[in-house]
């Protein structure tokens, strides 16, 4: 009952704010005279629509707000009048009470705020969906950020996740496609991550091994955390100082070089998700500043660390070598790649999924940013998707999600920006360390621990496994087998041979495992 009154909710916010003038109903739809009805009930609306969707998304909560911010990146979906006012839910949500902060703060730590902090600002510096910062210090004289949860979100959020499971099973039911592109595994992914941001112990944490990760980095900043002023409602980390990415402008009578900006923000992406497989999955323009000054002038300062991203070596396996078949517009070993991953159905034609795939990226490399039309492009990657059966990985949502981010960032920043040679480069060395000499050191250092461990053990290990039933009788027919001297080039001879590598495959794979 709760999630019908919650979806009645959503369409009655819709009404209220016009976003019906947002539905494309065909006329010959049996809904469209809906649709052109309701106006006619609702008394003029004066306010732009920008500003009414913008409006109604933060009247639905936290879940609709997120949607909007991913929105606002896709500049090329987007008229610029909605991108505009959407880029607003980055950072400018309304903030709740001073008060109410205050109160959360002495709920975490069971002190005053004036007890835990040498100093705390009053009115926040940023306010987003689902928590706020105010900026403090602490009572060593260090300045400080405070991350603060909104009160009462976690019911919020469990009851649109909710409504957000029921539409995913619709659509499995109701829709054609709706069992390949997996819509309930895609929610709870996103409901995941999600429940994540409501615990900012497991913030913190992250924000800790990103900074570990890219320590001394010259490309980005993480804010250190300080954990004796953490709990799971509060977050307290290093101030860091900077230029928002999205004023570029201002970047730029900094001395900022912006083109190098964005050649840094996609060397940063691959390098998170191919050599740590640990990648911030909330990469909007209100999460990114951009220090300007002299001594680091053009670095990244990342911050908000709730969603982040993993990725097992298989998947970045496979993603490395689908990026780089792209990029050498070997589409035929995109297609093989897509068939081993199991991402097709096995009886998928390699050769009608190579002209497919070929048919929607061989007309967009070549060309800057500004000339590509990516809502064409991933219209028809769906099209030929569908066609082919391919299963959408509810494990690489949040990667999709923050491809979708560096993309917005990257048009944003410098249009002309090739981000298949910007990439390549990385991909080529990535996939180097991984099946090079670099790798087989790599992995002789990483077992040498178990090897000496083991080879002392060997000959017990081996008596052992020779003592067994089954492997003891195996081993006395091998030596019948080889005292007839006159069967050992014969059909015998074949035998016994093959019987003596099944035993030492044996003996081998209880040795080692």
């Amino acid at each position: 009952m709760s999630r019908f009154f919650r979806l009645l909710r959503i369409i009655l916010v819709a009404w209220r704010f016009g976003l019906d003038e947002f539905a494309v109903v065909a006329s010959e739809s049996r809904w469209g005279w809906a649709v052109r009805i309701l106006p006619a009930l609702r008394r003029p609306l004066p306010t732009p629509r920008a500003v009414r969707l913008r409006e109604a998304l933060e009247t639905l909560g936290p879940i609709f707000v997120k949607f909007g911010q991913v929105l606002s990146t896709r500049r090329d979906l987007l008229p610029a009048d909605l991108a505009e006012e959407l880029a607003k839910l980055q950072d400018q949500v309304p903030p709740f009470p001073s008060a109410q902060a205050r109160e959360e703060i002495q709920k975490a730590f069971g002190r005053p705020v004036e007890a835990v902090y040498a100093k705390f600002e009053a009115d926040p510096v940023a306010s987003a969906s689902i928590a706020q910062v105010h900026f403090a210090v602490l009572p060593d004289g260090t300045q400080a950020a405070v991350k603060i949860l909104r009160p009462g979100m976690g019911p919020v959020i469990a009851r649109d996740l909710a409504l957000m499971d029921t539409a995913a099973l619709l659509v499995e039911r109701l829709w054609a496609d709706g069992k390949r592109m997996k819509p309930r595994e895609v929610v709870a992914e996103f409901a995941r991550h999600l429940n994540d941001e409501l615990d900012l112990m497991r913030e913190a944490a992250n924000a800790s091994q990103l900074r570990r990760n890219f320590d001394r980095s010259p490309l980005l900043a993480v804010p250190e955390v300080y954990w004796d002023f953490c709990a799971t409602n509060v977050m307290t980390m290093q101030r860091m100082h900077g230029v928002p990415i999205s004023q570029v402008e201002r970047l730029r009578a900094a001395g900022v070089d912006i083109a190098a900006l964005a050649r840094a923000g996609v060397e940063i992406f691959f390098t998170q998700v191919f050599r740590d497989g640990f990648f911030h999955a909330d990469m909007h323009p209100g999460n990114i500043l951009v220090s300007i000054a002299p001594e680091d002038r053009g670095r990244y300062i990342a911050l908000d660390f709730g969603i982040m991203g993993t990725l097992t070596e298989i998947d970045k396996s496979y993603l490395a070598q689908n990026f780089l078949a792209f990029f050498n517009r070997d589409y035929k070993r995109v297609a093989e790649v897509h068939l081993e991953s199991g991402w097709v159905p096995p009886n998928t034609r390699v050769d009608e999924l190579e002209t497919a795939i070929r048919s929607v990226c061989e007309p967009i490399f070549d060309r800057p940013l500004r000339e590509i039309k990516f809502g064409n492009v991933l219209l028809r990657l769906f099209q030929t998707s569908r066609r082919f059966g391919v299963e959408i990985q509810p494990q690489l949502t949040m990667l999709q999600k923050t491809l979708l981010n560096i993309e917005g960032l990257g048009r944003d920043l410098d249009p002309e920006l090739d981000l298949w040679k910007t990439a390549k480069p990385f991909l080529e060395k990535w996939m180097s360390d991984q099946i090079g000499w670099r790798a087989l050191l790599r992995n002789v250092k990483q077992e040498a621990p178990r090897w000496a461990k083991l080879l002392p053990q060997i000959p017990r290990l081996a008596h052992k496994v020779l003592a067994d039933e089954n492997l003891g009788e195996m081993h006395k027919t091998l030596q019948q087998l080889l005292a007839q001297e006159r069967y050992k080039n014969g059909v015998l001879g074949v035998i016994a041979g093959l019987l003596a590598a099944l035993l030492l495959w044996q003996v081998a794979m209880l040795l080692l495992f």
